[in-house]
């Protein structure tokens, strides 16, 4: 079933999407009566059919967040708890040209689905969000979302994968054999494999802290590179960072960057972003929060201000 694409309104005190009450209740409707109709809208969509724009770049959106408890953007700690707001935005987000997808939990995704705003874009489902947000075993980072059969069934284009690695965590070993087996299984299917190798190192008193140096990031990337039977079909997710050069050569797997946790300057997002795009491994761009909830809420110029930093790095390697 298809909701129609949603109607934005932009009330004049705010530049943030948002949808229509007509829309909400009807999304509300169909949630509660209908829901025989996710499966239909799963099996109606139509598909992009590529992975790579015409540009031969990839830009996709993140909305997994929420589904390992992880709702907060910049001052705001409850940003994303507000689902009608960030499906609008997601949905702002997707009618731009230049974003070729999303990348989501079943929920969002289906969702996204009933709003109609899936139509020829790319969907990468979540697979693996146990490890919530300061839980005492957020590193433990089991599989809870999506598998590979019903990314297959449901004619998604992929899975993406958490791997977060720290030495100390003996859990991490699971994961990593985890990852392995999603990765095969979804190489199996021909479907994209999307890995998100993150180094972390845990302090004395608890505390996570993202390795952001080259030498851990470029030994993430290997790690990754060679989970699985085969590496036909995996994509890494890494995050900008300040050797690009480095890191990235330390693979010939197709690279998109992360876009993370917005920090207080957008303008340095974009230039750190642009940098790592303009490496030959980088294929393009992911970002979720960054783009979803900018400072002054215009979803829309956020998107395009990204898209034009993408085109402009793609151009620059030719």
């Amino acid at each position: 079933m298809n909701l129609d694409s949603p109607r934005l309104a932009a009330p004049p005190d705010r530049l943030a999407p948002t949808l229509t009450d007509d829309q909400w209740r009807r999304l509300l409707h169909v949630r509660a009566h209908q829901p025989a109709a996710i499966a239909q809208a799963y099996a109606s969509r139509k598909r992009a059919g590529r992975v790579l724009s015409e540009r031969g770049t990839l830009f996709l959106v993140a909305a997994d967040h929420p589904a390992r408890g992880s709702l907060r953007s910049g001052d705001d700690a409850m940003a994303m708890a507000d689902r009608r707001s960030l499906l609008a935005r997601l949905s702002a987000a997707l009618e731009h040209p230049d974003v070729d997808g999303v990348l989501g939990s079943p929920d969002v995704v289906e969702e996204l689905l009933l709003l109609g705003a899936l139509e020829d874009k790319l969907v990468i489902g979540s697979m693996n969000r146990g490890g919530l947000d300061g839980a005492s075993w957020t590193m433990d980072d089991r599989f809870t979302g999506y598998d590979a059969a019903t990314i297959e069934g449901n004619r998604l284009d992929g899975g993406k994968m958490l791997l977060r690695i720290d030495d100390r965590d003996p859990s991490t070993a699971g994961t990593l054999e985890r990852c392995a087996q999603a990765v095969s299984e979804l190489a199996a299917r021909g479907l994209l494999a999307m890995v998100e190798p993150l180094p972390y190192h845990r302090d004395d008193d608890g505390a996570l802290t993202l390795l952001k140096g080259t030498p851990a990031l470029a030994r993430a990337i290997t790690i990754a590179s060679a989970l699985g039977t085969t590496s036909a079909h995996t994509w890494l997710k890494m995050p900008a960072c300040e050797d690009p050069e480095a890191v990235f050569n330390a693979t010939t797997l197709p690279c998109v960057v992360l876009g993370g946790v917005p920090s207080p300057d957008p303008e340095q997002d974009l230039h750190s972003w642009g940098r790592a795009l303009t490496q030959p491994t980088v294929r393009g761009l992911v970002v979720g929060r960054a783009l979803l909830y900018p400072p002054d809420g215009d979803v829309r110029s956020a998107v395009d201000a990204a898209a034009t930093v993408l085109r402009c790095a793609r151009e620059a390697t030719r």
